[in-house]
């Protein structure tokens, strides 16, 4: 029992602890040590922590690494030559004021669905949001959940194809692709879109409707010249390519490559399967990022930065995750893991869809991380969901999309490191603007998810 008040305490700590703004860094070590020592096996600690601990981080870089780093570079290149803007400024001049919240949406969307990082969708469209709402005298406040509903939900989890992390990290575990589920995933994403599209719709007219205006907020919006920005045509290349790229070399030329080496010890004695997936992502990345280069060639201001600072940038948030992901290989090997393991499998015994989407969650939740939460729970149990899908009749894709979408519900708690940066960026407070972020990217997706759990277990995986 004092193991199981250990991993209780130390997960509770977690969570306040990084709410209160410390760095998981430092975090994830210190309290993985907890548990251990409630455990008893205080003797252990050292090796503990650099043969257990430190395998799980280092193992993730191993397997994550080129994906962080492509996407963040990627979206550096997106924001610096201005693409990113003149997406978001096209759709603002097509919808028009009248329809603000949606192009808004639709823009982060279209921006996230194509690779670009929530950070720099966040600097891109907000200045723009912020205009806009101005203009049409909209309350300031509901502009965080307009982009964290095209950000953080239906393009990040739901959508077959997207290169999210969140969506590739199921590839490793149940030898799938990026495309997995494809139909349920678009019907889990339709009822995110549509489902917050309404609630804020509904919540801005209310507002209005009480005399409230954009408020009087001190924004501090930095000017931009946007007159050398490219054209919407040369904007989309590389997004329509992510997809596009990705899609064509997982499903077609990929599965046609002589892997038979990937056999040999020295690749790891591996499958085709368990690669593609990661492989097809890469490849889409690298496309993208040279043609963005090549094709706005004349607008680098100092192509050598962006790329570094992509790069650099892509370090904090890789690392933050494997050190989640150290922190969860430590408690799974935990004699009373053991105990919580069997219980959460046992929360539906027909029915390992529901366990799986209960552990993701809650292990998301506890990390505010869609991609820690997710990487914690398959990486402890991913194996175990993989045979009682063989056993119960649940496909690998079926999985996958429950694994991926669950990973998108509670971790948008309030402690949530991407929340907290939106409500910076925009200039506003938990209090101001939580209620609506908390709707639009958690309640609504958890109940997309039980749509296709339910769908899933009716009529399996299309």
């Amino acid at each position: 029992m004092a193991g199981l008040f250990g991993i209780i305490l130390s997960l509770g700590l977690l969570m306040y602890l990084a709410y209160r703004g410390i760095t998981v860094l430092i975090l994830a070590p210190l309290l993985a040590c907890v548990a251990i020592i409630f455990s008893g096996e205080g003797a252990v600690l050292l090796g503990t922590y650099t043969q257990i601990f430190m395998q799980g981080l280092g193992g993730y870089v191993i397997k994550y690494f080129p994906l962080f780093l492509l996407g963040a570079v990627f979206g550096k290149l997106m924001d610096d030559s201005g693409a990113a803007r003149s997406i978001a400024r096209y759709l603002v001049n097509k919808l028009g004021t009248q329809h603000s919240m949606l192009a808004i949406v639709l823009a982060c969307g279209i921006l996230t669905y194509g690779g670009v990082s929530l950070f720099v969708v966040g600097f891109a469209v907000y200045p723009i949001a912020a205009a806009l709402f101005r203009e049409a005298s909209l309350p300031k406040r509901f502009i965080p959940g307009a982009i964290a509903l095209g950000a953080l939900t239906f393009t990040m989890t739901a959508l077959p194809g997207t290169p999210a992390i969140q969506n590739a990290i199921p590839m490793l575990f149940f030898g799938t692709d990026a495309f997995a589920a494809p139909l349920l995933g678009i019907i889990g994403g339709l009822i995110m879109l549509v489902g917050g599209i309404w609630w804020l719709s509904y919540r801005v007219k209310s507002a209005t409707a009480g005399g409230e205006g954009y408020g009087n907020h001190q924004d501090e919006i930095i000017e931009v010249d946007t007159s050398n920005d490219p054209g919407i045509g040369i904007s989309l290349l590389p997004i329509i390519l992510v997809i596009t790229t990705n899609f064509v070399l997982s499903k077609y030329l990929l599965p046609l490559v002589d892997s038979s080496y990937l056999a040999e010890p020295k690749y790891g004695s591996t499958t085709l399967n368990s690669v593609l997936g990661t492989w097809a992502i890469i490849c889409a990345l690298v496309t993208a990022c040279l043609v963005l280069i090549i094709t706005n060639w004349s607008r680098w201001k100092n192509l050598k930065s962006t790329i570094n600072k992509g790069a650099l940038g892509s370090l904090l948030p890789i690392f933050n995750t494997a050190s989640e992901v150290g922190y969860g290989s430590v408690i799974a090997s935990l004699g009373a893991f053991v105990i919580v393991r069997d219980y959460l499998v046992g929360l539906s015994p027909s029915n390992p869809l529901i366990s799986e989407a209960v552990v993701v969650n809650i292990l998301a939740g506890i990390t505010g991380s869609a991609s820690g939460g997710l990487s914690i729970a398959l990486n402890t149990m991913g194996e175990t969901y993989l045979n009682l899908g063989a056993q119960f009749n649940i496909s690998p894709e079926l999985l996958h999309r429950i694994a991926s979408m669950a990973s998108g519900g509670l971790d948008a708690l309030p402690h949530n490191g991407a929340v907290i940066s939106l409500l910076a960026i925009c200039g506003l407070s938990h209090r101001e603007s939580y209620p609506d972020i908390g709707m639009v990217a958690v309640i609504i997706p958890l109940g997309a998810l039980a749509v296709v759990i339910t769908l899933g277990t009716f009529f399996g995986s299309f």
